[in-house]
């Protein structure tokens, strides 16, 4: 299992150069390549799948060069910027040549071909660089996940404890307010039978608790999984955010309230987790 982000980085020296290839991936929901390359070597793009840095390398030339074009334009717009604010003061050669771009290190032409073999290793460098990344993330949040699951069931175990008691209470419940109004109604009247067994109908959660626990075996087993699973768990996720609502208006019980409460916090941040990985 992967994450879905991560970083990688490798760098190969050919020719007095050296090649820095960078790779960042982000969590997206579909596939976003975007290639930066110096301009000589833009017919290499369809080669390179992630964001590649060209540097000179140490051993490169580094003669200086003079832009006099650049240099006559800055001194022209400096005399004409100061006589119209009246300003005092002298243009030296100092400052001109302070100016950006009037001093700079040449842009040797490179052949795209020649450059490709350091460019293609200092690539798999960093493909393999983030791919490890990737893959010790998503180990991490597959850590995280199952934790959060065994906390799901340690409160879906605590609502199969107090639901047998649901149904008790609420008849205890319905005839403390028969005798509080004194209705002439006998314990084993056919009606009050009928209305406690309509109750324990509605308040029977028996079948969300199974698929709950059937989502929550599925989840640990996709995460065992070494394909691609972010969209399954998701899928997942939500199916069980779905039985714990029905479950929740189902019980009408105080303590099995919390308890859905309390998995539900874990399930948002299971899902959160879950669009992290690919």
């Amino acid at each position: 299992m992967r994450s879905m982000t991560g970083y990688g980085r490798a760098e190969v020296v050919h020719a007095g150069r050296k090649f820095s290839v960078e790779l960042n991936s982000v969590n997206r929901k579909q596939s976003d390549i975007v290639i930066n390359l110096p301009r000589d070597l833009g017919e290499l793009e369809p080669r390179i799948r992630q964001t590649i840095v060209l540097h000179g390398g140490p051993n490169g030339t580094r003669n200086l060069a003079l832009d006099t074009e650049l240099a006559r334009s800055y001194h022209e717009a400096m005399r004409a910027l100061q006589k119209e604010l009246n300003a005092p003061g002298e243009i030296t050669m100092s400052t001109i040549l302070q100016a950006p771009g009037v001093m700079r290190f040449p842009e040797q032409a490179l052949n795209p071909e020649d450059a490709w073999p350091a460019i293609d290793r200092a690539l798999h460098g960093a493909l393999a660089d983030l791919i490890k990344m990737r893959e010790r993330e998503g180990k991490h949040l597959a850590k995280d996940l199952i934790h959060r699951l065994k906390a799901i069931r340690k409160k879906l175990k605590e609502i199969r404890t107090f639901h047998p008691d649901v149904v008790n209470r609420y008849r205890a419940v319905l005839l403390d307010r028969i005798q509080k109004a004194g209705l002439p109604i006998a314990s084993d009247d056919e009606r009050l039978l009928k209305e406690i067994s309509f109750f324990a109908d509605r308040a029977d959660v028996s079948e969300e608790l199974v698929r709950l626990e059937s989502h929550l075996t599925q989840f640990a087993h996709h995460l065992r999984s070494k394909e691609p699973v972010g969209r399954t768990l998701e899928f997942i996720t939500q199916e069980m955010f779905r039985e714990l609502n029905t479950l929740g208006a189902k019980a009408n019980d105080a303590a099995i309230s919390q308890r859905v409460i309390a998995c539900k916090a874990e399930l948002e941040k299971i899902r959160e987790q879950a669009q992290n990985l690919e």
